[in-house]
């Protein structure tokens, strides 16, 4: 499935439940924000090794997952909303950030 086949489907979830009206720039980035928070809690107290082997431990893996797709799911439906291409706008970010932060020379 594409980002556009997931954004797509998110609309169309969004409008069978009348929650368009609730999605609102605001709302989606507030909701976005919060999801991220529930993600960053999951390895707030964890060592780095911890953090790394995170997805070996099934429970906590399912959570990660879950609170990963729902960032996911708030970015792709907030940049919906704003008619954003999130792929065209995360390559402009990349060939930016490419100027700005040149390769280390390793010698």
């Amino acid at each position: 499935m594409s980002l556009t086949d997931l954004s797509t489907r998110l609309r169309d979830f969004a409008t069978t439940r009348d929650w368009h009206r609730f999605h609102t720039p605001k709302n989606l980035a507030m909701a976005l924000s919060g999801e991220a928070g529930e993600l960053v809690s999951l390895f707030q107290w964890l060592t780095p090794e911890q953090a790394a082997a995170a997805m070996d431990d099934p429970d906590l893996a399912a959570n990660i997952s879950d609170e990963i797709a729902d960032v996911l799911i708030y970015l792709v439906r907030l940049a919906d909303v704003l008619d954003v291409d999130l792929v065209k706008a995360a390559n402009a970010k990349i060939d930016r950030n490419e100027t700005r932060f040149p390769p280390v020379s390793r010698g």
